[in-house]
């Protein structure tokens, strides 16, 4: 795939922007921008990521080592529902809405039913849908808003100092090149090339071995979307992909061994007999596999110019099926913070929140799959009263499977607030009324949003902020952040400390910092400081 590999390579150094004949060239893309990102690894992460910061003007490539092919044996079926609002905000859910299929409920073992027809969002289910078709929706708007794509091309090295980072790839002919940018995220999965490169560990272990994989025709439709039941010594998962086939997913206590041990159908089968009652007549498998699970989380999501996102920066149990949708709330969580920063309107100090809000959202998505996974699996006297007994807490008390269902949905978590600021900032704000509108709809192109009962002049800033009013009589201002949390909020303040949030947040109005040496050997010539904020890059 990667072409010829042999010890003899020509080396040159391009920008990330540069065109070679496995460059994807999209419109709309300035080559000479002298700030840019290099986005390692075409998942959904990276696609998400990609389409956020070129949307938002940000020179951006993504390199990916694979061929440019999005492949149908699907490892994710499920879309939450703060993905699906972060979708929303880019103007995707609908159409993903149209393709798969909304369950209002999640089954988790024995009688314990997670119910989400409740949840106080515009998507109070659950979405069924294979990850491909996610991948296929992000991808198209990435390449429309500009980003540059680098297939089969692979990471071999990466340095960063000061002013930047140096990547080095190997590109399908088998020669060397070196890619320089302002920042590297790897998006590169659980094997991450990039983790590797700046020397993070990955501590954790394997939760469950030897959990076999077919995509198979039934002769029997299951009764649910999602059918998924655990026993003593076994558990099974059915999902649609929606052209026929359903993806299997099975393990048995009984049968531990290596992942190239070759798979037969009638061991999958059999497993759904012990575990589901029955195997729904499987047939024609088209792919088989066997492999194991990890639970892993690195110590870092950043290292100087270079972040980690989705299974590069933690990996789970598929228990809960959180593990994509986390991964596309990082990307959520940095593209705009990135954008900011190389856009002139934020300080560098702001790329240090990504790894405080999200570090703790991987580490307790661990702990709930972990957790959600042990329970399905046990076995002695002791863990089987623990799994009745939470089972019957959570069908009969309300706020705690309330809680429960805002971990897996993702729309439960928030973010920490500075000392003294108003209570509602950090939190998730769902798709509120405004006078024009909805407020996720409103939050498209990766602007702020200011919510205020009365208009406001927010001077030269339509670029990254759109102000908008309540459709009903609340009094309390509120600036919402990109990814849909609040970033400020005051009860009726005056104008000049909406003034100041904005400043703060979202930029002063018709002002832009120069990041990195150019603006500091300007500031030091002319000694003419007025009007001109400096970033230290």
């Amino acid at each position: 795939m990667n072409g010829n590999t042999s010890n003899t390579h020509t080396t040159r150094t391009v920008r990330a922007t540069d065109t070679t004949d496995t460059t994807r060239t999209a419109r709309n893309t300035n080559p000479t921008a002298p700030h840019d990102v290099i986005v390692v690894g075409s998942g959904p992460t990276g696609l998400l990521l990609a389409g956020d910061l070129a949307t938002a003007g940000v020179p951006v490539t993504l390199v990916e080592k694979r061929p440019h092919k999005i492949s149908n044996l699907s490892r994710a079926f499920v879309l939450h529902a703060r993905t699906l609002e972060q979708l929303d905000a880019r103007g995707l859910a609908d159409g993903l809405e149209l393709g798969g299929r909304p369950l209002d409920r999640i089954r988790l073992f024995g009688g314990l039913t997670v119910a989400l027809d409740t949840l106080p969002s515009r998507f109070n289910h659950l979405l069924v849908i294979p990850q491909y078709e996610v991948e296929k929706a992000l991808l198209r708007r990435a390449e429309e808003a500009g980003a540059r794509f680098r297939y089969e091309t692979e990471v071999t090295g990466l340095s960063q100092d000061a002013d930047g980072v140096t990547l080095e790839v190997r590109r399908p002919d088998g020669e060397s090149e070196t890619l320089a940018a302002a920042y590297v995220v790897g998006t590169d999965g659980m094997r991450s090339a990039v983790r590797a490169a700046v020397g993070l560990p990955f501590p954790g272990k394997s939760v469950i071995r030897s959990v076999v994989l077919a995509d198979v025709r039934l002769d029997e439709e299951p009764e649910s979307v999602l059918t998924a039941n655990a026993v003593g010594n076994a558990f099974a998962f059915i999902a649609p992909f929606g052209d026929g086939y359903y993806r299997v997913i099975g393990w048995h206590r009984g049968r531990n061994v290596p992942d190239s041990e070759p798979l037969e159908l009638d061991e999958v089968k059999e497993i759904a007999r012990l575990a589901l009652g029955h195997d729904y007549g499987m047939r024609d498998a088209r792919w088989m596999s066997r492999f194991h699970s990890d639970e892993r989380q690195a110590p870092a999501y950043r290292v100087g110019r270079v972040f980690l996102a989705g299974d590069a920066a933690h990996v789970h149990t598929p228990a809960g099926g959180q593990g994509m949708n986390t991964g596309l709330q990082d990307a959520a969580n940095l593209g705009w913070k990135l954008a900011a920063v190389l856009n002139g309107h934020a300080d560098t100090a702001l790329l240090g929140t990504y790894q405080a809000e999200r570090h703790p959202v991987g580490k307790s998505v661990l702990r709930s799959s972990g957790g959600i996974v042990r329970l399905a699996m046990a076995k002695r006297p002791w863990t089987l009263a623990l799994r009745a007994g939470l089972t019957a807490f959570l069908n009969h008390v309300g706020p705690a499977r309330r809680k429960a269902a805002g971990q897996i949905t993702g729309i439960g978590y928030a973010y920490g607030a500075p000392r003294g600021a108003h209570r509602l900032v950090g939190t998730r704000v769902p798709d509120v009324a405004l006078k024009s509108g909805r407020l996720y709809e409103a939050l498209r192109g990766g602007r702020f949003v200011l919510i205020a009962p009365q208009s406001y002049d927010a001077g030269d800033r339509a670029d990254r902020l759109a102000v908008e009013r309540w459709a009903s009589d609340r009094r309390t201002t509120v600036l919402v952040r990109p990814d849909g949390y609040v970033a400020w909020a005051a009860e009726t303040p005056d104008a000049a400390a909406v003034e100041a949030a904005l400043a703060a947040a979202v930029g002063e109005p018709g002002v832009r910092r120069l990041v990195g040496g150019a603006g500091q050997q300007l500031a030091q010539e002319t000694g003419e400081l007025a009007g001109l904020v400096l970033v230290e890059g």
